[in-house]
């Protein structure tokens, strides 16, 4: 990934969060990719995905299927 400019992302947490601090953090603007990285370590390793790739995720933690 192409380095980005991190004082222009813009992190944010799910709804869901529960404020322990516990919760990953995601970004949308990330050089056309969507960011994810863990909200107890903001320096640290952000994962990158494709916008398609990430959308087909989410469907699939909404409909439960990682649990099988």
């Amino acid at each position: 990934m192409d380095e980005v400019d991190k004082a222009r992302v813009t992190w944010r947490k799910s709804t869901r969060s529960n404020g322990s601090g516990d919760c990953v953090e995601v970004a949308d603007d990330l050089a056309g990719k969507i960011g994810v990285r863990d909200s107890k370590d903001p320096e640290g390793t952000v994962l990158a995905f494709e916008p398609e790739a990430w959308s087909r995720f989410v469907r699939g933690v909404k409909r439960r299927m990682l649990d099988r």
